[in-house]
C-alpha cells in the first residue's frame, strides 16, 4: 500500500477534496470542517504533518511548518494549534498539508501475500 492509498482510505475517507485535479496527498484541499477531521485522524494514526497551507478565495492566506512551532512533525499539538490559529484569524479557509505516514503503519495495512506451496 502506498502512502497516498493509505491516506485516501483511512484519513481522507468521507471528507470532500476541493481540488479535483489532485495527484499527490499535498495537493488535496479541504474545507475547515473537513480539515479538522483530517488532522484528528492524522493524530490518531500518528501521521506526521510537516506543513499547513491555507487559502481564502483562491488566494494564498498563510502557511506554517512544524519548525515554526519548535515541534516534531509527528507532534499533533503543533498542527492542532496551527489549525486553531488559522481558524480564529479567518473563517472559511481552505486547507492543505504535507503528510508522512510511518513505514510501520503502512506495513500493517499492506496485505501480506501468501506463498503457495
Amino acid at each position: 500500500m502506498t502512502e497516498l492509498q493509505f491516506l485516501q482510505q483511512e484519513v481522507f475517507k468521507d471528507v470532500t477534496n476541493l481540488n479535483k485535479k489532485a495527484e499527490k496527498a499535498e495537493d488535496y484541499k479541504f474545507s475547515e470542517e473537513d480539515f479538522a477531521t483530517v488532522i484528528e485522524r492524522a493524530g490518531f494514526f500518528g501521521i506526521s504533518i510537516y506543513s499547513i497551507n491555507t487559502w481564502a478565495k483562491n488566494t494564498s492566506f498563510g502557511a506554517t511548518i512544524h519548525q515554526d512551532h519548535n515541534k516534531k512533525a509527528s507532534d499533533k499539538r503543533w498542527y492542532r494549534k496551527a489549525f486553531n490559529t488559522f481558524k480564529h484569524r479567518q473563517e472559511g479557509l481552505k486547507y492543505a498539508a504535507t503528510y508522512k505516514v510511518p513505514a510501520k503503519l503502512l506495513s500493517r495495512y499492506t496485505p501480506q501475500r501468501k506463498e503457495e506451496e
